[in-house]
């Protein structure tokens, strides 16, 4: 099978999946990751090989970026400590934990046990991102979790260079160390910021949505090659740029193109992230293929490992959400340490880091294939029951809250909107007809949001509310489609109108 099949077909199988997954609630890239081994195992399959630069350069960068632009700056700050913590102390103490089991249990030398400790030490912000986009998580958690996949990266990639210098010239210089790990962080920091900057500057004097829209896709390609030219940490220049851009997306542009750069991006991310979680359920089975050699304990060694991650990330989550609410006179509760040590998936980061190993490299084949393994093991285990433990919790934000808070914004924004139309009228500095008209409207708009049974759409008034909302819309559309079907109107015309409908249908939500 070749490459581009190859793609072809996970993106098939990725649309099955994504709509199994949905009506069974679970997430669609556990679901792939499966699916995706099912495949490997049916005889005659070819064997599929990835290349580093296909994960690190092409699917990795973008996936990082969207993950980046979700994550809010102000929870960011207020998570920042134990963001800190974990991504450091967490990262180190993982490596050393999997090392230590790698050396008692496997045939491995401390020296490449010590590289796979390294490669699996940091959760992956794709994975994780993907597992929780899903589950409604008040926003510290949900921001604790995401930005520590997110910034771990510098401490896990030095763990890993220094693991690999040790296993092959069992020499480090720590001088040499300190200046690599500055390197990394800061370098990565320093060019995700130029990047933003540069990005920012270039979209601001933009307003052709084609352009707009390459620029915003090439941006974080373009943050992770120049960090990498200068042995810089490019995922930590990628996410910085997707943070610091995200937190300036409304002033970046207009409405019109931020419609179309969410569908642009939401389509990218779906494919790659099809692709990337298919590519790993195909590669286990390919690996033991190609593997005739094998240790035959390898199952056994890749759950011990797995095991040993969660073990770790228990141990350390647990008393450090322990500290951090005594010290703000809180009781001490399972529920949120329990969510954020469980939402500790591996994946796209640990795969790349492991295809990177040298091919020379002793043992990399069982490096790779136990990374491959405990990805799979991760995705699979924490990925089908991450919900199930945040429902057991009961930290998930109750939908009717949400929903509440939704219609306080919307009544506040609509009536900030008509008290400045009467400041208008009372100086007037717009027409009387105008102002008529839209004051209309906005009352309509407010008396609609007070009306709790018009605006929910989950009642049986609010149901027909929309349902009669959307018929009127699909009667102008056939009318549209009529006039421009008899030649009264011109395909320009047609588009432009079917664009008004179609953004005011999808105000509405969903169908």
């Amino acid at each position: 099978m070749r490459g581009v099949e190859t793609v072809l077909f996970l993106v098939v199988l990725a649309t099955v999946v994504a709509t199994f997954a949905r009506r069974l609630r679970v997430p669609a890239p556990s679901l792939l990751v499966v699916a995706g081994v099912a495949v490997g195992l049916v005889p005659g399959v070819p064997a599929i090989a990835i290349t580093p630069e296909v994960v690190s350069l092409v699917v990795l960068p973008p996936l990082l970026f969207a993950a980046g632009e979700e994550l809010p700056w102000r929870d960011l700050r207020a998570v920042w400590r134990p963001v800190a913590v974990l991504a450091v102390g967490l990262v180190v103490v993982s490596a050393a934990a999997v090392c230590a089991v790698a050396v008692w249990l496997t045939p491995l030398p401390i020296g490449v046990a010590f590289v796979l400790g390294a490669v699996l030490a940091s959760t992956d912000p794709v994975a994780v991102s993907a597992l929780a986009r899903r589950l409604s998580l008040p926003p510290r958690v949900q921001a604790l979790v995401q930005a520590e996949s997110l910034f771990n990266d510098a401490t896990s990639l030095l763990l890993f260079r220094v693991a690999l210098s040790m296993a092959i010239t069992v020499s480090v210089s720590w001088r040499h160390t300190v200046s690599e790990f500055a390197m990394l962080a800061v370098g990565g920091v320093l060019v995700g910021a130029f990047v933003a900057l540069g990005a920012y500057l270039i979209r601001q004097r933009t307003e052709d949505p084609v352009l707009e829209t390459v620029v915003a896709l090439v941006t974080p390609y373009a943050g992770y090659v120049l960090a990498e030219s200068i042995s810089a940490s490019g995922v930590t220049a990628v996410v910085v740029a997707s943070v610091v851009l995200g937190t300036q997306a409304t002033r970046l542009t207009t409405s019109h193109i931020r419609l179309q750069l969410g569908a642009v991006y939401e389509t990218v991310v779906f494919l790659l992230e099809s692709v990337v979680f298919g590519l790993i359920g195909l590669q286990l089975p390919a690996l033991i293929h190609q593997l005739a050699d094998v240790d035959s304990k390898w199952p056994l060694y890749a759950l011990a490992i797995a095991a040993t991650l969660i073990v770790v990330r228990l141990l350390w989550v647990f008393p450090l959400s322990a500290i951090l609410q005594r010290r703000r006179g809180s009781r001490p509760s399972w529920r949120v340490p329990a969510v954020v040590s469980w939402a500790g998936a591996r994946g796209v980061v640990p795969l790349a880091a492991a295809l990177s190993i040298p091919l020379a490299f002793p043992d990399r084949n069982m490096v790779l294939l136990l990374t491959t393994a405990v990805i799979v093991v991760t995705l699979v285990v924490q990925g089908f029951t991450l919900a199930p433990l945040v429902g057991r919790a009961g930290i998930a934000l109750d939908p009717s809250s949400v929903r509440q808070e939704h219609q306080r914004a919307r009544l506040h924004l609509a009536q900030t909107g008509l008290a400045h139309l009467e400041h208008l009228a009372e100086t007037e500095s717009a027409p009387e007809f105008a102002v008529d008209q839209l004051r209309h409207s906005w009352q309509a708009r407010i008396d609609r949001i007070k009306n709790q049974d018009a605006a929910d759409p989950d009642s049986s008034a609010g149901a027909a509310y929309f349902r009669l909302r959307r018929e009127l819309l699909h009667r102008e559309g056939v009318e549209l489609t009529r006039l421009y079907d008899t030649g009264v109107i011109t395909d320009t015309t047609r588009r432009r109108i079917q664009r008004l409908l179609d953004l005011e249908h999808a105000g509405l939500g969903d169908d």
